[in-house]
């Protein structure tokens, strides 16, 4: 099974993303997570890409494709993945063909979820993370133990420098301009379908384990 999740930053693909994959037995590829690795490790890669995520832009598509590439070729994924958050632009899902083709592998269902921009701008600017554990929590649906700290190490929370709301705006802006396209790219192949990403997370899993049925 090869699978896309679609959305704006804070639809929750990265939450519905991890559960599918552990239902289904699948690889659960995270654009995000790999360049954030990339980034606490100082590689060249990593300090090409945050320059970009500090600004809230997108990584260049050369810097994304290539570790999609060599992520792709890994023995789990090619037993059956779910990509999260790459391809984000219609140059990136053309790359993503190119190289699905080479692996010979062929995607069966791209889901999108919608998610209204009030409350996506709530979702990710209360976001909060631990800089020791990376452990992750919400002003609002998922709060630490005491205000401010870790529940598991004790240290402060911080807010990373991308779900500040400047940087959110910035985030929701470009998504409008280059990643919404993919919806009429990905629906001309007729393997596209849109569900509502408002509710609980269980909720929403439910509508996409729907689908997927």
């Amino acid at each position: 099974m090869y699978l896309v999740l679609l959305g704006p930053p804070g639809a929750g693909k990265g939450t519905q993303a991890a559960i599918l994959a552990r239902k289904q037995k699948l690889a659960h590829i995270s654009t995000g997570d790999m360049l954030r690795d990339a980034v606490k490790d100082g590689s060249d890669l990593g300090l090409k890409a945050r320059q970009y995520m500090d600004r809230g832009e997108l990584v260049p598509d050369d810097v994304v494709v290539g570790i999609t590439r060599e992520r792709l070729q890994a023995p789990d994924a090619r037993r059956g993945f779910v990509l999260d958050g790459f391809p984000r632009t219609a140059a990136q899902a053309e790359k993503l063909d190119e190289i699905l083709v080479d692996l010979d592998m062929q995607l069966q269902m791209i889901v999108n979820l919608e998610v209204p921009e009030r409350e996506l701008i709530r979702r990710l600017t209360g976001r909060r993370v631990c800089p020791k554990c990376a452990k992750s929590y919400h002003l609002v649906f998922n709060p630490p133990r005491s205000l401010g700290i870790c529940d598991e190490c004790g240290n402060d929370l911080v807010q990373r420098d991308d779900d500040k709301e400047s940087t959110v705006r910035q985030r929701l802006e470009v998504y409008h301009k280059q990643t919404e396209p993919l919806v009429q790219y990905y629906s001309e192949s007729g393997l596209l379908f849109t569900i509502d990403g408002i509710g609980s997370v269980q909720q929403v899993n439910e509508r996409l384990e729907d689908l997927l049925e």
